[in-house]
């Protein structure tokens, strides 16, 4: 059962043996605030002026997930997708919440803003544990094979250079287990004839990067309890997202028990938007609002 977004003070009494899911980035490829909107002289950006903000929850790094439930062994950390920014999403919520070793990523699809952080992982891998496990597709592991052709093929490194130990894993459109939970991916559309994943873990549907659901994949988000689903910006789609009204169709479809939206860019104003979503509450009972970094949630498993 999903059990509501947690508030900051509440958060911190997530008991350790509780699973939770916490939002490590709720934002596009190019961050927000966008240095653009930073320097134009004309400042016609709020959202992006409140986003330099400390604490503002307008402020948002590549999007991506982190699961986290107990094991015998300690607390399992599964994370979704390391983007380009991940090394500063880390330190930013990594100490914060007490998170130490990330035992797998999953992989959604191969865009910067996906895998571009893979690099990364070296800390890790060099500080903490020996090595960490990669779910990923065949065609996003081609990608990678040019992107990060040192992390496939370790043999090109020159002797002594500490890079990411990454042990690939090829995934398919079925289940698959990862350290004891259950992942159905999601096949959907990321732009004309490009395949995205998203993961149903639990009673949990994560569709971080869509333009189009197939209608094969509607089967598979039937009894969905918290469903996280991309909502680009307030007015339309784009080639590649949804953006908040084709969101709200799809959630109106999908009819979870309670959805956050992640993936906003600058035009996304969180205030604003969570309040107009609120309003759905009383005249459609949809229970949706935005996410942000930081967000945590506790969970069923």
């Amino acid at each position: 059962m999903f059990k509501g977004p947690a508030t900051s003070k509440a958060a911190l009494q997530i008991l350790p043996e509780q699973p939770e899911i916490v939002f490590v980035g709720t934002g596009t490829s190019e961050g927000i605030p966008r240095v653009s909107c930073l320097t134009n002289p004309t400042k016609t950006c709020p959202v992006c002026a409140q986003a330099a903000e400390p604490g503002n929850k307008n402020r948002r790094l590549n999007t991506s997930l982190l699961i986290r439930y107990p094991r015998p062994s300690g607390k399992c950390n599964i994370l979704i997708d390391a983007g380009k920014f991940f090394y500063h999403s880390a330190l930013r919520w990594f100490p914060t919440f007490g998170v130490r070793t990330i035992d797998a990523v999953i992989i959604t699809h191969s865009h910067a803003d996906a895998i571009g952080g893979l690099d990364d992982l070296r800390d890790w891998t060099n500080n903490v544990q020996p090595s960490i496990p990669i779910y990923v597709a065949m065609r996003d592991f081609e990608v990678m094979k040019k992107t990060h052709y040192y992390l496939v093929d370790t043999s090109v490194i020159v002797p002594g250079a500490a890079v990411s130990e990454l042990q690939f894993n090829i995934i398919h459109e079925e289940p698959f287990i990862v350290h004891d939970l259950k992942f159905t991916p999601l096949p959907v559309w990321h732009g004309k004839n490009y395949r995205s994943l998203g993961f149903r873990f639990g009673n949990i549907c994560y569709i971080s990067d869509v333009s189009e659901i197939p209608e094969e994949t509607y089967p598979l988000l039937e009894d969905c309890e918290l469903l996280i689903l991309d909502a680009l910006r307030p007015d339309r789609s784009s080639s590649t997202h949804f953006g908040l009204p084709r969101a709200l169709d799809e959630v109106r479809k999908i009819q979870p028990r309670r959805t956050l939206f992640t993936g906003m860019m600058h035009l996304m104003d969180h205030e604003k938007v969570n309040e107009d979503l609120r309003k759905l509450r009383e005249t459609e009972g949809l229970d949706i609002q935005l996410s942000y970094d930081g967000l945590r949630v506790p969970v069923n498993l």
